[in-house]
């Protein structure tokens, strides 16, 4: 199948990202759109899943519009956020928006489900999640099950219309098929699954129990990388596709970012500089840092899993600083503000940046962290502010990685870096020296996961295995400058300082 192509997805938070990816892995070309985000003090912060659908669609088409492209695709597959519910009828359907990974309005029922005297959690249920899945539903209700308990609880409307709670990645998968599935990967962040035996597709009753939900509205289990069925005859008509067109599981971005990094053998490692970023390997066993939010979950087969944490702002840190400076209209390019940041020396002249806009996962879990500058003066140029912000980044990594290191049990060396943030050579040279690793800028960053999830397509229709790996990516390798080591040494050390600093001063100040 040296001519197939692969239509692929990648559904992030800021909106769809549709593909073709060639046999040989080289992405041919793909479009962009964004989605509104809704936001609302009471927590709420949601998205119009059949929004999502209408721009995958014209998205689609747009690479389609040549008949020979439509020929040549032999399957279909979907990446993107994770931690969000989507309900929907019979049909894949919306009966309302969807619950993304920042909407907190489940958090009292997450508390009165799971909610204790130690670390937030009653012992007995802790236990119970951490060791048959590795992990556990968060008490601030950010993730599938406080969404669910939300819907269950306050929205009986949506509830009486909904036949299934879907992960977005399956969300656009039965829209594809009219198939409901998941699988253990897709499902990850519910935590609902005996992670110790990946081969048993079926959610755990005594951990649905606990939170008091039953499997009538899950979508059932499937093996990961596999084909989910085939398109609906009305969307392969949209589309110019041939009905026999596979479609395969729906996977985390987590999972994508793995294959296409290129970092799929044990402990190769890749960091994900994008909205939000972490830092991953495969590792071969179940286990969970409960203290740093550090776990393993379901990897790319059933013998492997994937080292999973969080931060909640990345790149994305970068862009509030751009909107902050010239707003929608007028805002510099990403490109002009790293060159700009490039004029200022490491260390930005003293100033200092604290990523944390939304709150922090890891390695210190506490959604009302708030970040900002430190040590600015009359002196302080627009220079210093960009390249403090690139640095505090980059910090938080280190902060982070130490304790990856620690969870994986050796050095992790090199480190290969994905995502937008990745496509500066300024950032990847400050990431090389705060981590004290040699890292690889893997070439096209942005579109990493669109090129692990057309491995994945490729094969559900039996083009490749799982166990295969995708054709090697070029990058360019990127070592710690020595010049600078003591300056960002001091910066990494500062931070969880200021972390610990800031969170007793709003403790004390309530």
């Amino acid at each position: 199948m040296h001519d197939a192509l692969y239509l692929v997805v990648d559904l992030g938070t800021g909106g769809p990202k549709v593909g073709l990816v060639d046999s040989r892995g080289s992405l041919v070309e793909h479009v962009t759109d964004a989605v509104t985000t809704t936001f609302a003090r009471d927590g709420e912060a949601t998205q119009d899943a059949s929004e999502w659908w209408d721009l995958v669609l014209r998205g689609a088409r747009r690479l389609l519009v040549d008949p020979e492209r439509a020929r040549r695709v032999r399957a279909i597959g979907v990446t993107g956020q994770y931690g969000s519910t989507v309900p929907v009828d019979a049909n894949g359907v919306p009966t309302g928006p969807c619950l993304t990974w920042m909407d907190t309005r489940g958090g009292p029922w997450s508390r009165r489900a799971v909610g204790g005297p130690v670390q937030g959690y009653r012992p007995r249920a802790a236990l119970s999640f951490i060791r048959r899945s590795g992990g556990a539903p968060s008490t601030a209700g950010a993730d599938p099950v406080g969404q669910i308990l939300f819907l269950e609880h306050e929205r009986p409307a949506i509830v009486a219309a909904t036949r299934w709670y879907l992960e977005p990645v399956d969300y656009l998968t039965m829209r594809l098929t009219g198939v409901a599935s998941a699988t253990h990967a897709s499902r990850l962040a519910m935590w609902m699954t005996d992670n110790r035996h990946l081969s048993e597709l079926r959610y755990d009753p005594v951990l649905l129990g606990l939170v008091g939900l039953s499997d009538q509205r899950l979508a059932p289990l499937v093996p990961f990388g596999t084909s989910v069925g085939t398109l609906r005859p009305e969307v392969a008509e949209q589309l110019g596709l041939a009905p026999s067109t596979v479609v395969a599981t729906g996977i985390p971005d987590l999972h994508a970012a793995t294959l296409g990094s290129g970092a799929i053998r044990l402990y190769d490692t890749h960091l994900a500089l994008s909205t939000t970023s972490w830092i991953s390997c495969p590792v071969p066993s179940k286990k969970t840092d409960v203290v740093h939010s550090i776990a393993s979950v379901p990897g790319l087969d059933n013998d492997h899993y994937l080292v999973i944490n969080n931060q909640e702002t990345g790149a994305r840190a970068l862009a509030w600083l751009r909107d902050l400076l010239g707003g929608p209209a007028s805002a510099p390019s990403f490109s002009e503000l790293t060159a700009l940041a490039a004029t200022a020396p490491a260390g930005a002249n003293g100033v200092r940046f604290a990523p944390w806009l939304a709150g922090e996962r890891s390695p210190a879990d506490d959604k009302g962290a708030r970040g900002g500058f430190a040590n600015l003066s009359v002196t302080t140029t627009t220079a210093d502010l960009v390249r403090a912000v690139l640095e505090g980044v980059a910090a938080n990594s280190a902060w982070l990685f130490a304790h990856v290191e620690r969870f994986a049990g050796r050095r992790l060396d090199p480190v290969r870096l994905i995502g937008g943030g990745a496509q500066s050579d300024l950032w990847c040279q400050i990431y090389a020296t705060m981590l004290e690793r040699p890292v690889i800028q893997v070439d096209d960053p942005l579109t990493a996961q669109l090129r692990g999830v057309a491995h994945v397509a490729a094969s559900a229709a039996g083009d490749a295995t799982l166990a295969e790996p995708p054709l090697p990516r070029p990058g360019r390798l990127v070592e710690p400058a020595p010049g600078e080591r003591a300056i960002y040494d001091a910066i990494a050390r500062e931070l969880p300082r200021r972390f610990a600093h800031e969170r007793r001063w709003r403790r004390s100040s309530r």
